[in-house]
């Protein structure tokens, strides 16, 4: 099975076989990228490969479209893609549950497979923080991502200059560039650890934490609460909703 997770920075494509993920690519998110271009770009990576299911979790609806025709022009079958009608298993208990992420309902799914109360807590473009209890959604934050805050530092100021994402040796940093360092990670930790405090206090209830996203293996050391990494989370809960499907 081809699976891909389309995020608005980059796409992830995972090759699912056997029962387990073998092999992970990532590109770089182009929204005007044609189903020609894109294929002859994967083509080196999946040819040896037959592949029988297309699933798809995607919140950039150009490359949806996309990936829709490069699955009936190439494999000739329709894919399934995480959107309203599909089967999920999961009860989203929000205001508007059709304005839910793709990726959030994949996140959410996964979570819901874990023995307690999880939050996720999504390192991406934007930071998701997913609360899932009972196989239920029950609510959700998004704040900026790391590279945002990034972004904003430097493209909204005429002297910040551009910098590496890495945590610096000292929190009050000596230059410019560690103290941009500085503000980006340790602000996003402390961001981290007061949000799930303050969901402590909101739902009074024990839970565990998970991570996934590119730079939570950055991001974790510097939390004070227990956590743990699950850098397929998204991919893991697509496949478990095409097996509902």
């Amino acid at each position: 099975m081809l699976l891909f997770d389309v995020g608005n920075t980059e796409v992830k494509m995972g090759i699912y076989r056997e029962g387990k993920i073998i092999e992970k690519y990532r590109f770089m998110t182009n929204p005007n990228i044609s189903e020609d271009e894109f294929y002859l770009m994967i083509y080196p990576l999946i040819d040896k490969y037959i592949f029988k299911k297309i699933a798809i979790s995607s919140v950039v609806p150009n490359i949806t479209r996309m990936l829709r025709m490069l699955s009936l022009k190439r494999f000739y079958f329709e894919p399934i893609v995480v959107e309203p009608g599909v089967k999920t298993g999961l009860k989203i208990l929000t205001d508007n549950p059709q304005e839910v992420g793709a990726d959030i309902i994949c996140a959410s799914v996964r979570a819901s497979s874990y023995d307690k109360n999880t939050l996720v807590i999504d390192l991406g473009t934007a930071i998701k923080y997913i609360y899932v209890s009972n196989k239920a959604l029950k609510g959700v934050i998004i704040a900026p991502g790391v590279e945002v805050s990034m972004m904003a530092l430097t493209e909204n100021t005429a002297l910040l200059p551009k910098f590496e994402i890495k945590v610096p040796k000292k929190v009050l940093g000596t230059n410019t560039v560690e103290c941009m360092q500085s503000g980006v990670t340790y602000g996003i930790a402390s961001q981290i650890d007061g949000l799930i405090n303050f969901i402590k206090k909101e739902i009074k209830e024990d839970f565990k934490v998970v991570f996934t996203g590119g730079l939570a293996p950055l991001i974790m050391p510097l939390i004070k609460h227990d956590a743990l990494y699950d850098e397929n989370l998204v991919l893991e809960g697509l496949i478990e909703i095409v097996s509902k499907n």
